[in-house]
């Protein structure tokens, strides 16, 4: 009797250690790195918004250098700059393809009587483009309910939501990631995986240029 009963504790023991696994997964964190997302985050998003104020002085203007959709993206290139999702491919290739969608199905596929399937076409749509062209970026699915779902004047944007706000923000929140980033010894972007990494702030920024003779870490 005693064997089957610790051999039914070692069972529950293990049943909870996976259930736990599923529930919750701790994340690794590195205070120091945390503080780079914090600041990098604040200088990528405050520029927008300062361009913002620059360009559009009117409170009444509802176009937007900074839209909602940015949030995620700031998460994306400061959060986690050496994931898939925060490439320059997916970085601009999601977002452009799915404010191309989203504005598509807005013109053409908007149903008064029925105003949320747009907003479900446009995002489903545009996560099978971005599956298909192998350019996933989960912000985008925000772009393009927000051509969708965004203010009358947004809307009325058309085809030009694709260059502004959307190309001109992530414009923006790629050059302060490449130039913030890279900063930080523990970091590289636009992330490459070389045997031998640089730690030279101008080899990292001028990520386009082949590496020799790199500083070893």
């Amino acid at each position: 009797m005693a064997i089957f009963a610790a051999m039914k504790k070692k069972k529950l023991k293990k049943s909870l250690q996976k259930a736990r696994y599923i529930v919750y997964r701790e994340t690794r964190h590195n205070p120091k790195d945390n503080a780079w997302s914090f600041f990098g985050g604040f200088l990528g998003l405050s520029t927008i918004g300062i361009l913002q104020g620059l360009f559009h002085t009117d409170d009444n203007s509802d176009i937007l250098f900074l839209i909602g959709a940015f949030g995620a993206t700031t998460v994306i290139l400061f959060g986690n700059p050496h994931g898939p999702f925060a490439q320059p491919r997916n970085l601009f290739l999601g977002s452009l393809i799915s404010a191309a969608i989203g504005v598509t199905v807005y013109r053409f596929f908007y149903i008064e009587s029925m105003i949320w399937f747009s907003p479900a076409l446009s995002v489903s749509l545009a996560i099978l483009a971005m599956q298909y062209t192998k350019t996933l970026h989960p912000p985008g699915g925000a772009i393009a309910l927000i051509a969708n779902i965004g203010s009358d004047e947004i809307k009325s944007m058309g085809y030009f939501y694709i260059i502004n706000p959307v190309l001109t923000g992530i414009i923006i929140l790629f050059v302060m990631a490449i130039l913030f980033n890279n900063f930080s010894k523990n970091r590289i972007y636009p992330y490459k995986e070389v045997e031998i990494r640089p730690l030279k702030y101008g080899e990292k920024v001028y990520f386009w240029k082949k590496k020799s003779n790199l500083t070893e870490l």
